[in-house]
């Protein structure tokens, strides 16, 4: 595990670059958490009346990013497609990634962070959140237990032990869980007329299935630039396959949202979409947030669709980063705001992140970009040791920052 580690440690200056600016963003997001620790919650945006902010937004789409991985994972270890070897680990470490960039998220949004521990020392199986914490916690060290076991085969060039595989088809049912269990928080709350929906946790998985996949493929395009580490083009086609049927799936179920709601002319549901597409009560500060995710779902789903555009590389990743900031904007920003309005006295009550508070959600990003870079600095060095017969680390000056 040592030499593992000890390549994180050795890289080119960019990757250096990379790092150090990740950790002064920590370090200022950290300050940032010190302040709202000392001071409260009321540096923040939220309220009485919206009382969850951008921070349990993140947690949502960021739970939705780790689940993702279960796309690479299905057709590798259920239907034996090879073409994801190379891509599966990286699916599992940007899982570990985006998981403990979620569970960080719910830290920080609670006022003291030790009530977290409330949760394991008083148990109770009949809380939705009871659950949510299994499935994560489960997935997390899953995901770690796979990637890290599989690296560690990689590097001594032998198979994964039998183990590693069944561990792999046990993160499957996880993955769907974590997303469909934290939508479930959501729509267990009769009084939200937005999330009361039992279609929600497929809208979770749907946008889930689009946005991660998007970003891994990203990253790996990214490597090739930047590194030694190359993903054959099948592997980008098929998840690119991917991004699109999940996308449009996502779009029809939310299409479907909006039908019930206007045609059976439900308050409750169509104040709140009304409030995020056309503003309600002259609050509208969501209404050009939400019409971009729009414009950039069905541009997304135009240049995935034609096989001509989605086959070249510049406009696929046009495309790739137009379904994340879609799915972002939808589910990091709209659902969970959208879900507030109106509030318990049929008011608007518009929400708005403090300075203080953006600060912290960077600091988190950061943090989350880091273990990412130096999971994926070991997965290249190794893969690059590997091919080249060298494993010493220092001898491979080209590797860098996957996200540099």
């Amino acid at each position: 595990m040592s030499d593992l580690l000890e390549r994180i440690f050795h890289g080119s200056k960019l990757y250096w670059a990379w790092m150090a600016l990740l950790l002064l963003v920590v370090c200022i997001g950290i300050a940032a958490y010190v302040n709202q620790f000392v001071n409260g919650l009321e540096l923040t945006g939220m309220s009485q009346d919206v009382s969850w902010g951008l921070y349990i937004a993140q947690f949502a789409f960021f739970v939705g990013v780790a689940a993702s991985g279960v796309m690479v994972a299905i057709p590798l270890y259920l239907h034996n497609f090879k073409v994801f070897g190379k891509v599966v680990i990286l699916g599992e470490f940007m899982a570990v990634a985006a998981v403990l960039v979620a569970l960080l998220f719910v830290i920080v949004d609670l006022g003291y962070p030790t009530r977290v521990f409330n949760v394991i020392l008083f148990p109770t199986p009949n809380s939705i959140l009871f659950w949510d914490m299994v499935v994560l916690s489960s997935y997390l060290i899953v995901n770690i237990l796979i990637g890290w076991a599989a690296i560690g085969a990689e590097r001594k060039g032998i198979e994964p032990a039998k183990w590693v595989h069944v561990l792999a088809l046990v993160a499957i049912p996880l993955a769907v869980s974590i997303h469909t269990v934290t939508a479930f928080i959501f729509a267990g709350m009769p009084g939200k007329a937005y999330w009361l929906t039992a279609i929600l946790a497929a809208r979770f998985l749907a946008s889930a299935f689009a946005a991660g996949p998007a970003l891994l493929i990203i990253i790996c395009l990214i490597m090739r630039k930047l590194t030694t580490f190359k993903v054959a083009d099948r592997a980008i086609d098929a998840l690119a396959k991917i991004v699109c049927y999940a996308i449009i799936a996502n779009v029809f179920f939310f299409l479907l949202e909006v039908y019930t709601a206007f045609y059976s002319n439900i308050p409750g549901h169509m104040a709140a979409l009304e409030y995020l597409f056309v503003g309600l009560e002259g609050s509208s500060s969501l209404v050009p947030f939400m019409w971009a995710a729009a414009v950039l779902a069905f541009l997304g789903i135009l240049f995935l669709v034609v096989p001509k555009l989605r086959k070249n590389r510049k406009t696929l990743v046009v495309a790739l980063v137009a379904v994340f900031l879609a799915c972002w904007l939808d589910k990091g920003l709209g659902l969970v705001l959208g879900g507030f309005v109106p509030n318990s006295f049929g008011q608007v009550v518009e929400y708005a992140p403090a300075l203080n508070e953006v600060l912290v959600i960077l600091g988190v990003y950061a943090i989350g970009l880091l273990v990412l870079t130096a999971l994926f600095k070991i997965v290249v060095d190794v893969r690059a040791s590997v091919d080249q017969g060298t494993p010493a680390p220092e001898q491979n000056p080209r590797i860098e920052a996957p996200g540099a």
